[in-house]
This record gives C-alpha cells, sequence and structure tokens, in this order.
C-alpha cells in the first residue's frame, strides 16, 4: 500500500499523526526496532541461547520478518467474550484451523491462541508459521460475572506442542492481582527454561479507575506503570491498549506519580502517550506491541492504520490485532492485515 493511501485512510488526521514531532521523550533515549533488535537488547541479558533463537524466530517471520516489528493474530475471544460473542459474526473461526490459515494467509510474524486452538492443528502448522499460546484467561461462563485470570495449562503442555512463546494476562489495580502475577512469574521463568520467549497482556482492571464518567483504564500513566510491572517479571514483549487519555493517579487521586509526567514526559497527543508507554518498558529494550480493540465495522481499517501509525512513531514494535480481522470474510481480514503491515513496512512513516 502507497504512502498517499495511508494518508487517504488517516483522513483528516493525516498530517496530526504522520507530521508531529516529539517534545517529550527524545526519540534517542528510545531502543528503536531494527533488524538487528535482538542482538542490539538481548544478547547481553539473561535470556538463554534458546530463548533468543525463539525471539529471532519470531522476529525474523512473515511479512514484517527482519524489520523489528512485528504483526501478530490474536484470536483468544473464545474464551475471553464467549465463543458466540467472538465468532457468530464469521462462524468459519469455531473451526481452529481456519484461525491459523488466517494469520499465514496474512503472513503474520505469529498467531497467538488458547491450548485447545493450537493443539489442535500444531502438527500442521506448528512449523509453518510460530505458535504464541495464552495460557491463561477470565471466563464468561459464571454467573454474576467474574473477571479474574486462571491458568488453563501447563508451560510443559505449550513447550510440547511446539510454541515459541507463551502469552498471559495480569490485571493490574485488581484485587487478584498479586496472585496472577506471582503466577504468572513463574510460568515465565519455567517458560524461559524451556526456551521459550514471553508475552505479557499488561491490563488494567479496577472499577476506581473511573471517575466523574471518564474512564482511566487507557490512560499513559497507569497503563505505564502496568507495563513497568510487566517488564519486571521478565516479559519479553508488552501488550497493551493504547492510551487514549492520562492522569489515571491524579484524578483517582491515588498512589505515588510525578508532575514531570505530564508537563515534561507527555502531552495531550497520543503518539506522545504511547512513547510514555515505551519509556515504561526500559525505553524501548522490551517491545511495545499495542492492541487492535474491538471491531467496528467499516472504520475498522481506517483505525487500525491510525493504531499502527501512533505505535510506530512513538517507537513501539507493532499491533496484535485480532477482533478487526476475523471478524469479517477471511479475504478482508487478510487485506486489513496486510496493510497495517505496510505501515511498518514504509519508509516514509518514522520515529517522531
Amino acid at each position: 500500500m502507497s504512502y498517499a493511501k495511508i494518508q487517504e485512510l488517516l483522513g483528516k488526521d493525516a498530517s496530526y499523526l504522520l507530521d508531529h514531532e516529539s517534545k517529550t521523550i527524545s526519540k534517542d533515549s528510545i531502543h528503536l526496532p531494527g533488524g538487528d533488535f535482538i542482538d542490539r537488547t538481548f544478547v547481553e541479558s539473561n535470556r538463554s541461547i534458546p530463548v533468543l533463537r525463539s525471539l529471532e524466530t519470531l522476529y525474523s517471520s512473515g511479512r514484517l520478518g527482519g524489520s523489528g516489528y512485528l504483526s501478530i493474530l490474536p484470536v483468544d475471544q473464545g474464551i475471553e467474550h464467549s465463543a458466540a460473542a467472538s465468532f457468530a459474526p464469521n462462524p468459519i473461526y469455531f473451526d481452529p484451523e481456519n484461525i491459523v490459515k488466517l494469520a499465514v494467509e496474512a503472513e503474520c510474524n505469529a498467531v497467538a491462541s488458547t491450548f485447545g486452538v493450537l493443539s489442535n492443528v500444531a502438527r500442521k502448522y506448528a512449523h509453518k508459521i510460530p505458535f504464541v499460546v495464552k495460557i491463561n484467561h477470565n471466563e464468561f461462563l459464571s454467573h454474576p460475572a467474574q473477571f479474574d485470570q486462571t491458568m488453563y495449562g501447563s508451560v510443559e503442555d505449550a513447550w510440547n506442542m511446539g510454541a515459541v512463546a507463551v502469552g498471559a494476562t495480569v490485571y493490574f489495580g485488581a484485587q487478584e492481582s498479586r496472585r496472577q502475577l506471582l503466577e504468572v512469574a513463574e510460568a515465565f521463568e519455567r517458560a524461559h527454561e524451556l526456551g521459550m520467549a514471553t508475552i505479557l497482556w499488561c491490563y488494567t482492571r479496577n472499577s476506581g479507575f473511573k471517575k466523574d464518567g471518564v474512564d482511566y483504564h487507557t490512560s499513559a500513566d497507569l497503563t505505564g506503570q502496568a507495563n513497568h510491572l510487566g517488564v519486571t517479571i521478565q516479559a519479553d514483549i508488552i501488550k497493551q491498549k493504547l492510551p487514549t487519555n492520562n492522569g489515571g493517579y491524579t484524578n483517582i487521586n491515588f498512589g505515588k506519580t510525578h508532575p514531570d509526567v505530564y508537563s515534561k514526559l507527555s502531552s495531550d497527543h497520543p503518539i506522545d502517550l504511547t512513547r510514555y508507554q515505551v519509556a515504561n518498558c526500559y525505553m524501548g529494550r522490551v517491545g511495545l506491541i499495542n492492541s487492535g480493540g474491538a471491531s467496528g465495522g467499516e472504520s475498522d481499517l481506517a483505525e487500525a492504520v491510525a493504531t499502527a501509525v501512533v505505535n510506530k512513531r512513538a517507537g513501539g514494535q507493532g499491533l496484535i490485532l485480532g477482533r478487526k480481522a476475523f471478524q469479517r470474510p477471511m479475504n478482508e481480514g487478510v487485506e486489513l492485515l496486510r496493510t497495517v503491515q505496510d505501515v511498518y513496512l514504509s519508509d516514509e512513516i518514522t520515529i517522531a
């Protein structure tokens, strides 16, 4: 896709997003993506040779292979949002093979899904596209609904099906978060022992994070701290929602922060807010991939491209985008994923 087409999709926001010059955290401070990212950032770490090989496999696969960027298809919504809510718009994805086919056809770096989905097709596909097994999930069959993350299997099971990485979620801010932190930290340690990479879904979850009609679950300061806790338990890649505002700490009036976060280290521009998320991933030593969000219908393509532009120009490393792709016919899903990849392949879209 041409740069002109990207501009067209961005519409009235094209100049706002493509011409922005960040005056907050300098791009020179960020460990930027690139084909040598693993060599620059992980070779001197405690990651073993098998873990480095798994990371290189992720970063070297698909259309974005060798660029330092990631395009991952995540489909764990059959549990997180119920199978009906996830797959009724496009019932072919009740069949696990079609989930993996979508990632293969779109030439994603990897496919992330559940034990059940990936195990059902492991012998056919685990050597054709990197597998990321999501090892814990919420579930919505309890009544009243519970919001927790439960382990659905073992790291060893993921390793035995040929996965190169495991993924997990921690609901930072929730009452159960400390138990989840312990479980995931232990699972990530075991994954590294077995030579697999680790990806953490760093989500915030607490009813108190909403105040006066404003939702701070995706504020830059709270999600940034969630990212910082994620890299602390040695996640190799952080998945986070794109920030939509700031001032969670100050407006809710809890925890500890610093005025410079709001006056010097960020602004109200989405690229600067996302750069603060990157900064909390050890200044980009650990890659930040943003989620694509829910499907909104006809606006999905433009929204996905805008998210990719923000992530890339902030210093992030890609998108992990699911519902916008699989809740539509497969050919359209492939086209959407490839269009997002085009943003990362464009030399004209640079770090702000």
